[in-house]
């Protein structure tokens, strides 16, 4: 019984690693090559493609790719920017309430 489970398990691990070298993960220009040859073998076809819908799906594609670099920039950056602006507004109410202690006879430059 041993010995059948074990050509068992050398039998499925042979298959499995055979089955898995045959497939290929898909490449990132994989999208750009399928659309144009959609786009070449439907022109030669004569079938009739609307190019404004082929062009908006593109830079709707574009527009959305752009957005995500943005957020994930936004993303990274965000404790830093949010450290920049609290430290101008501390600045300003700093400002403020030094130029409320100063009475109207004495005032800085910077309260006047």
């Amino acid at each position: 019984m041993n010995k059948f489970i074990a050509t068992l398990i050398i039998v499925n691990a042979i298959i499995w690693f055979g089955l898995s070298s045959l497939m290929s993960s898909a490449k990132a220009n994989d999208y750009n090559t399928a659309t144009t040859v959609h786009i070449i073998t439907e022109t030669l076809k004569g079938t009739d493609i609307d190019h404004s819908a082929i062009m908006n799906a593109e830079i709707q594609k574009l527009v959305h790719n752009f957005s995500m670099e943005i957020i994930a920039v936004f993303s990274n950056n965000l404790p830093s920017i949010l450290d920049s602006i609290s430290a101008e507004l501390r600045a300003n109410a700093d400002k403020n309430y030094k130029c409320a202690l100063q009475s109207d006879d004495y005032k800085n430059k910077e309260c006047k």
